[in-house]
């Protein structure tokens, strides 16, 4: 508020100020995304310019969702607890006929790639996080999850996947899996070839998450390198091809997206 003014001119008691934009609505969303899908259709061909480092697009399976917990039946619901599954919110009321209950909720992961956000285990795609929000779920189970299985205090909870991100330049791509307080003492992230990166993360508060990632395209290991943050591991994997990656796995679901490659500043 206190920077000085940039400009000069005639003063004026007309308020001309721009009126501010209107949020688009869901069809404009959906339509919005399908032009930017039948577009990025249509520029296929032009990603791969050296025919020789191209590489066939990868069949993407989409991998089967972890298989979910119930309640344990021997620890009681404290009142007012809330669904843990994603997308659910229910609220327990204390003595409510469980065997009633439908959880109406998202067994997948959430999904963020380049402004459009939504589930692995659905399809819409939206570009407000207050849109994606509210995505009613895609999945039906009886009874909700309000307390999980009783675990053991001193053993690590196991867990089975991470929301994750990612952008690349010509030359790069720069991934983020968000798992916070990653004990870098006890955590290790290997490159162990072109194809495959090692995670195992211990965290402070007790969980591990332990996977072999198979990245969509070649990387150069030895360029390749991470950095373990408070909230996330970033990686920074140095592509062998220079061809662009619509996804950063290569079992991740394709979404259609425009794949933007970031452009370097000059020096």
């Amino acid at each position: 508020m206190t920077i000085p003014p940039c400009t000069n001119g005639k003063h004026s008691t007309v308020d001309d100020t721009p009126a501010p934009e209107t949020k688009p609505n869901d069809e404009e969303v959906e339509a919005k995304i399908k032009a930017q899908k039948e577009k990025n259709d249509n520029l296929q061909p032009a990603i791969a310019r050296n025919p020789v480092t191209a590489q066939p697009p990868r069949a993407t399976p989409s991998p089967a969702p972890p298989e979910e917990e119930d309640d344990d039946p021997d620890t009681p619901v404290p009142n007012g607890a809330t669904c843990r599954r994603k997308g659910c919110g229910a609220t327990y009321v204390a003595e409510q006929n469980r065997e009633q209950e439908e959880c109406v909720h998202h067994p997948g992961q959430a999904l963020f790639h380049e402004g459009s956000k939504g589930w692995t285990c659905c399809k819409r795609r939206v570009l407000e996080f207050d849109e994606f929000m509210r995505i009613a779920g895609c999945t039906t189970k009886q009874r909700h999850l309000f307390v999980g299985k009783k675990k053991d205090p001193d053993a690590e909870e196991q867990v089975q996947d991470v929301r994750n991100d990612f952008y690349q330049t010509a030359t790069t791509v720069i991934a983020s899996l968000y798992l916070k307080k990653i004990d870098k003492e006890r955590s290790t992230v290997e490159f162990s070839d072109a194809n495959t990166i090692n995670l195992d993360l211990h965290t402070a508060d007790k969980k591990r998450y332990k996977t072999s990632m198979t990245t969509f395209a070649p990387i150069a290991p030895e360029k390749s390198s991470f950095k373990i943050m408070g909230t996330k591991l970033e990686l920074t994997l140095a592509k062998s091809d220079g061809v662009g990656w619509p996804v950063l796995r290569a079992d991740d679901p394709h979404t259609g997206e425009i794949i933007q490659a970031g452009r370097a500043g000059r020096v």
